[in-house]
């Protein structure tokens, strides 16, 4: 058996990776903080049930399992919101601005750029409603990634509402709307007319997948709909908008009402953040303010999350990794001198320097340590 291979899905993270992944890290804790984020860590492991009996339930082939000493079924924690949410209500954090880092799995996530191991970074903010909360939300996503160094990205923004709204007004039922729901986000216009063709809501579910670009596709939109659930989501996403385009990130925001994520787990405004070298989102967030009843309490919640290994990939295009820092100093000891060698690397090691001590023969450059000298 070939025990140096990995299982599919999960990677190693060299050297040169490790420390731009630690910087990457620095930069965002630096922005969290700085907007009044605080650092929290969920436990890995939770009991099954926690995401198997919630309405808002994980598919059970896509959770990790393993058995404790007392025979419940474990589970490797496949979601952050989730988990947060679960630790809000236990600890009353219910108006609070939390933030992480933190590995989730995904144990169908091993095809193309997706993983097994998702190594995460992101906001939750409890407690907040309202345009205004969304659109700072939404500007941390941007001033996230310009921190990072990420080139040509853009945040499409979407509201479930303005979906939901539709197909009710049309009387669709759960498991129609869940069809083109899936249709819709692929952007899968002929499965999307499988569903709908002769029906009244064919014309506006079929444009569903063009009404991306700028503010003026809310316009579009308006004229296919009289659901109030949808105008009320259009005028949200508008004042959303033009808060955004106030604080200066207008160049940086896009709207897509073809982005449907899911109709239970979100409640209000949706985004993804897009970049052009890969194929991928690298963020996505939204607002989940019914998600904490699954944990028998009531409170809003909007937050995102960062993929930091394709944020790697990002900056590995972009040409803009960091290569590993060199030793500030080389210090070589002559055999005999190595408690001569290791004071010399402790007085460098207080001046603040690195050192990379060693034995053997003389380099150009480094400080070569003789038994009884000095130093």
């Amino acid at each position: 058996m070939a025990y140096y291979k990995l299982p599919l899905g999960v990677q190693d993270l060299l050297p040169e990776e490790c420390y731009n992944l630690n910087l990457m890290k620095a930069k965002l804790q630096s922005v969290f903080e700085g907007a009044g984020y605080s650092f929290v860590s969920t436990a890995i492991l939770d009991y099954y049930d926690t995401y198997s009996d919630i309405s808002n339930r994980i598919a059970q082939e896509k959770m990790f399992k393993l058995t404790d000493s007392d025979g419940k079924l474990l589970v490797l924690r496949p979601d952050m919101t989730l988990s947060l949410a679960r630790m809000a209500t236990k600890h009353h954090e219910k108006h609070s601005k939390l933030c992480y880092f933190s590995n989730i799995w995904n144990a169908m996530g091993a095809g193309g750029l997706s993983s097994r191991e998702v190594l995460q970074a992101g906001v939750e903010c409890f407690g907040r409603t309202g345009a205004f909360a969304d659109a700072q939300l939404i500007a941390l996503a941007v001033e996230s990634l310009l921190s990072l160094g990420v080139k040509n990205f853009i945040i499409d923004l979407g509201h479930v509402g303005f979906f939901k709204g539709l197909l009710e007004e049309y009387g669709f039922d759960d498991e129609q709307v869940e069809a083109i729901r899936l249709a819709v986000n692929a952007k899968d216009i002929i499965g999307a007319s499988e569903v709908v063709k002769g029906t009244p809501a064919e014309e506006a579910v079929l444009a569903l997948p063009t009404l991306f670009g700028g503010v003026e596709v809310l316009d579009r939109a308006q004229a296919l709909t009289a659901s109030k659930s949808s105008l009320d989501a259009l005028c949200h996403l508008r004042k959303v908008y033009e808060l955004l385009a106030s604080f200066g990130y207008e160049k940086y925001i896009s709207i897509d009402l073809g982005t449907v994520k899911s109709l239970s787990y979100y409640s209000g405004i949706v985004f993804t953040g897009l970049v052009r070298s890969i194929g991928a989102p690298v963020l996505s967030g939204g607002r989940y303010d019914n998600l904490a009843r699954d944990f028998a309490s009531d409170f809003s919640a909007v937050g995102f999350a960062i993929g930091l290994k394709r944020i790697l990939l990002v900056l590995e295009r972009q040409n803009d990794l960091l290569p590993l820092p060199k030793a500030d100093v080389t210090v070589i000891v002559e055999e005999g001198a190595e408690r001569e060698g290791y004071a010399l690397y402790q007085k460098l090691r207080a001046q603040g320097k690195s050192v990379d001590l060693k034995s053997g023969e003389r380099e150009e450059g480094a400080y070569y340590v003789r038994k009884g000298e000095n130093v």
